[in-house]
Parts: structure tokens; sequence; C-alpha cells
């Protein structure tokens, strides 16, 4: 067997793993959005889609809880997410999500700011990459680009 196809079955077993563990324990998570905002629930029922349980929670307060959580001003997205310790602003791809809790960075969070046609929940053409910026002290670091 060569090195590469070795590499591709181990690859395929723990994602096949990692599914199952997965859709056995959904990950939880709170979000805060503006009551009028359809987007945010958008998100929410991406995020379902992908294996999460999401509790969607209105405020007319979420400027005052963006700041509580330690959201920047110019990291700010459509809505917070609250789960497992992190801070998931905005539009934040499942897959991104799940690395962050994967590897536990020692972050407060991450961030699309803004929303980004085509960034799940919102709908409409991606135009370009997105990206998605560490929550931490400091300059805005990339977490990643999908």
């Amino acid at each position: 067997m060569t090195m590469k196809l070795l590499h591709t079955l181990t690859l395929v077993i723990g994602l096949t793993l990692s599914g199952l563990i997965w859709a056995a324990e959904p990950i939880k998570g709170t979000l805060y959005k503006n009551p009028q905002c359809g987007c945010c629930q958008g998100h929410a029922d991406y995020l379902e889609e992908q294996g999460f349980e999401i509790e969607v929670v209105a405020t007319d307060t979420l400027a005052a809880f963006k700041q509580q959580n330690g959201v920047p001003e110019k990291l700010e997205g459509c809505h917070t997410l609250l789960i497992d310790g992190y801070v998931v602003e905005g539009h934040v791809p499942a897959a991104s999500i799940r690395r962050l809790l994967a590897e536990r960075p020692q972050i407060r969070g991450i961030s699309v700011p803004g929303m980004p046609a085509g960034s799940p929940g919102m709908g409409g053409q991606k135009t370009e990459p997105l990206k998605i910026y560490e929550l931490a002290e400091g300059m805005p670091k990339v977490f990643a680009i999908e």
C-alpha cells in the first residue's frame, strides 16, 4: 500500500468516526439576535442542519450583549452565538466552529464581521472567500478562510 493511499484511508476513517461521534452528541449553543432579523434564524437553521442544537433568543440589547462578551465593534456580525465557552460572532461556517471547539485556542472566539452575501444563512452568491477572524487581544488575526 502506498503512503498516499494509507494517508487517504486514515483520513476517511477519521472523518467517519468523527461523523459518528458528531451525530450521536449534538453541540449545543445559544444564538442571540435582534428580534426583527431573519438571516439570524437562517444561520441557526443552517447550524441545526449541520448537527448543532441551537436555542435562539431574541433581544433588544444585542449591542450591549456583544460588548459584554468582548466583541470589538469592527468585528461585529449580525448575531452572537455562545457555544461551549466561546463567542461565535456572525455567519461563521460550521467547519470553523467545529475547528474552534476541537482545537480550543486561548481566544474569546471567532467572527465573520458584517453580513456577507453567500455566508451560511445569508443567501445570495458568495463573491469572495469568507474570512473568519479571531476574537482576541491586538490586531485582528485570520482564524480561517472558507
